[in-house]
Order: structure tokens, then sequence, then C-alpha cells
């Protein structure tokens, strides 16, 4: 029996509920999820983790979709991509990462890989599903 890989990659600073659909989403496009959870250092699209970089891991790991979880590569966000080899790469609907950008970078490296999108969580009117809109609130509700 052929196994279907797929790596999804993110933050995951304070865990929510938009996080757990990308990652139910990542899982149903293969048989086994790898999570790579990018370092601290190398967050520069968005305000650093609040979370330290092993917490993160280990939460994210935690997560029933989630088959392993690593910490990225401090320089090259790639050497996890080759040594997994993932048949797809699933990309949260949000994230920054262009599927073109990614697919380009995968070909230079020899890497036969798909790029795939997941869709949006449709938030019900008590959800918060971005970390940032959560640290926003601690923050006006315990000032």
């Amino acid at each position: 029996m052929v196994t279907r890989d797929v790596v999804a990659q993110g933050t995951f600073d304070i865990l929510h509920p938009g996080h757990v659909h990308y990652l139910r989403e990542a899982k149903a496009m293969g048989d086994r999820l790898h999570v790579i959870v990018a370092r601290s250092q190398n967050v520069t699209h968005k305000a650093p983790p609040v979370v330290p970089d092993r917490q993160r891991v280990e939460m994210v790991e935690a997560l029933d979709p989630v088959d392993d979880a690593r910490l990225g590569h401090a320089e090259d966000i790639f050497v996890p991509i080759e040594q997994i080899e993932p048949d797809v790469i699933a990309l949260g609907y949000d994230q920054h990462h262009e599927v073109e950008g990614i697919e380009t970078a995968l070909d230079e490296r020899g890497l036969d890989c798909e790029v795939r999108r997941a869709g949006p969580r449709k938030a019900s009117e008590d959800e918060i599903l971005s970390t940032g809109s959560i640290i926003e609130k601690i923050l006006d509700e315990r000032r």
C-alpha cells in the first residue's frame, strides 16, 4: 500500500480552531500529516510568537490529525521538506506563501510535490480564529 504524505507548515502560536481546521483539511489530503513549526527567529512576516518553539511543537504534535511535528530548519525552510519527501504541501488559506513560488522552489530542488491550499473556516459569533486577535482580546480585557 502506498502512503501519501502531506506537509503543513505554520507558526501555530496560541492554538485556535482555525489551526485545527487547517490541519484537518491537510490530513484529508493524504494519509500521514507532517507539520513543520516555524522557528521564532524565522517568523518575519508578522509579530514573533509568544509561545516558545519547543512548546509550540509539543502542542501541535498532540493534535489528532498530526502524525509528526518538528521544528523548522534554522536557515532553509525546504530542508525538512527534502527529508520528508511529501506528496502534498498543504498551505493554510491565509498563509503568505504563494503557490507558484513554492512550486518553483520545489522544481529547482528536484522535488515532485503537489501544492494545495486549504479552505477557510467560517467563525461562529464567539470564535476567535487569529492568534493576533486572541492577544488583542487578552490585552483589552486584562489591562
